[in-house]
């Protein structure tokens, strides 16, 4: 008022006319923006952020439609912590709309959730978990339980099954489309049909079976007694061992490649060998050790594949340490170091930006982004007991993970606002 108006001139009229300009003048650009073809404005609204395009949804009813299509989120989508969208193209949750995986990214980001313990009890155990969309597999002694995840977020009770077989505790688990697989400290590897009563037990190993992974119709456990095994769950070679490898060591974790031509072992680094190595699946010849030296006694208690050539280990060393398995080069790229010193004991990644890992004490789970070489975010899960971190595993919008007498969980869908967007 005081810029354009003169001395006898109302300072509430000019403001109110500037006002209806500046109305005008933004209905006659949205409307403007409104007729471009969708391809032209897919690109112009691909330059935009998400607070940007969280503003943009609120200026008219036709944009808030247009802008809750994936196609407007996709490049933000990409660039979050923790959106679903892998490197090599995958979609994790594709039946959740990509606006609201991105307004719950932040959120882990951030560090903003709240904590709750699903379940409770009092004999320490050693459990493992296993996620498949909204059903939580967990090993609890000798038995595993699967319980449906509730919406709500309440406390788990009576579970929809439970499956037992093995004499001495579950060590460790994997769901498959076909089969749920137990490796347990009796030795034995119990592959139960998920859709028919076949039960196979597969007896080798002289001891407890630390690991077990199966891709396909490929199956590796790794034992205590110093022994890897490759199994097939093909109908005509059911229970039959394809190769025995002498690791020379205890093994402690396996997995097999996407690609099922090779398995990584992490062993426990007692002996003089490498406690990371890559075997070929047909052939049960070893291809290769990563890394090195590491000090005795530095374990390798998780290995992950994201792909074919790239590979994600942790341990008793404190790191977490990507590998890139490439003929031409084999080593690690990057890596990152617990900021308290403590043993790592279990770790899993989003195939993108994002790696979760659990600690040896107070059950600290930590959040890193591949960008950063320093922890993003720190939750401590128990500060009444010094319990390790089992396992854990997360979907979209929560976190698990096992401690010794509690199943907790981090829930980062952040408080639902009023308008319901």
């Amino acid at each position: 008022a005081q810029a354009g108006g003169g001395p006898n001139e109302e300072p509430g009229i000019e403001t109110s006319e500037r006002a209806r300009a500046r109305a005008r003048l933004m209905m006659m650009m949205m409307a403007a923006l409104l007729q471009l073809p969708e391809d032209a404005l897919y690109l112009v609204l691909s330059y935009l952020d998400c607070v940007s395009l969280g503003r943009l949804s609120q200026v008219c009813r036709a944009l808030y439609v247009f802008t809750k299509r994936d196609a407007v989120w996709r490049t933000v989508a990409r660039q979050c912590l923790h959106s679903g969208l892998t490197r090599p193209g995958a979609d994790l949750y594709p039946e959740i709309p990509l606006k609201e995986r991105v307004k719950v990214s932040r959120n882990w980001a951030r560090g903003r959730c709240t904590s709750d313990a699903l379940l409770r009890w009092r004999t320490n155990l050693l459990p493992w978990i296993q996620l498949e969309r909204d059903m939580l597999y967990l090993s609890q002694a000798a038995e595993i339980r699967a319980y449906h995840l509730r919406t709500n977020g309440r406390r788990l009770h009576k579970p929809l099954a439970v499956f037992s077989g093995h004499q001495e505790d579950v060590c460790q688990f994997v769901v498959t489309d076909t089969h749920l697989i137990s490796a347990g400290g009796d030795g034995k590897i119990i592959a139960r049909h998920r859709w028919s009563p076949l039960v196979v037990e597969y007896c080798g190993h002289m001891q407890e079976v630390n690991c077990i992974d199966c891709l396909g119709r490929v199956m590796v456990s790794g034992s205590r007694d110093r022994t890897a095994r490759v199994w097939t769950l093909s109908s005509e070679r059911l229970g039959e061992c394809a190769h025995t490898i002498a690791t020379y060591d205890r093994v402690w974790s396996v997995a097999i490649s996407p690609s099922l031509s090779s398995f990584v072992t992490g062993t426990a680094c007692c002996q003089n060998f490498a406690p990371l190595r890559m075997w070929d699946t047909e052939r049960g010849q070893l291809v290769t050790h990563l890394g090195g030296p590491f000090r005795r006694g530095a374990g390798v208690l998780d290995v992950t594949f994201e792909s074919p050539v790239l590979l994600l280990s942790c341990g008793y060393d404190t790191y977490i340490r990507y590998w890139d398995l490439r003929a031409s080069s084999r080593k690690c790229v990057m890596e990152w170091e617990e900021p308290h010193d403590s043993a790592l004991y279990c770790l899993q990644s989003n195939g993108s930006h994002m790696i979760a890992s659990g600690s040896s004490y107070y059950g600290v789970v930590r959040l890193w982004d591949k960008r950063h070489a320093r922890c993003l975010q720190s939750f401590q899960l128990s500060s009444s007991t010094s319990s390790p971190v089992y396992c854990l595993r997360f979907n979209a919008s929560h976190l698990y993970a096992a401690l010794a007498t509690t199943l907790c969980a981090l829930d980062f869908r952040g408080p639902v606002s009023r308008s319901g967007r």
